[in-house]
């Protein structure tokens, strides 16, 4: 079964393409959450006027994306917080202290887009994934101090 994805979906596909899928999957899932539409033989030449245009604005969106990797890159951001004395912090670091810092760089993401590969609670230089898409995952230089 044919179906045009209107919203991106983890491991299946991305908004604006046209997927083949069992049919149940699709029936149960992708089309009552509104995730896809089933594609027949009279509406799929409207899908592929959808698809031309979806490319388009794809490209643009791209670039910019992108662009705004490149800035994530070349950041080092530094946090303070307070600490114990062999380096361990009494908190760990939030998602949402990371995207304040972005923020406060011109760079506005949400808090679910930050990604750790562990959890930060010493002092120290960390890495932290940023989640654009899919495919561009740009990793951050965090510095950890001590207050």
């Amino acid at each position: 079964m044919k179906v045009f994805l209107l919203k991106d979906v983890d491991k299946v596909g991305v908004a604006g393409e046209v997927i083949k899928t069992k049919e149940g999957f699709a029936l149960n899932y992708l089309v009552p959450q509104k995730f896809g539409v089933i594609i027949t033989a009279d509406n799929e030449a409207n899908f592929k006027n959808k698809i031309k245009s979806i490319e388009n604005r794809k490209e643009v969106i791209s670039s910019k994306t992108s662009m705004l990797a490149e800035k994530i890159k070349a950041l080092k951001l530094v946090i303070k917080k307070k600490a114990h004395d062999k380096d361990k912090l009494y908190g760990a670091i939030t998602n949402q202290e990371v995207a304040d810092l972005l923020e406060a760089e011109g760079i506005k993401i949400a808090k679910s887009q930050v990604v750790f590969e562990k959890t930060i609670k010493t002092i120290g230089n960390h890495e932290v994934v940023i989640k654009l898409s899919n495919q561009l995952l740009p990793k951050l230089s965090l510095k950890v101090a001590a207050e």
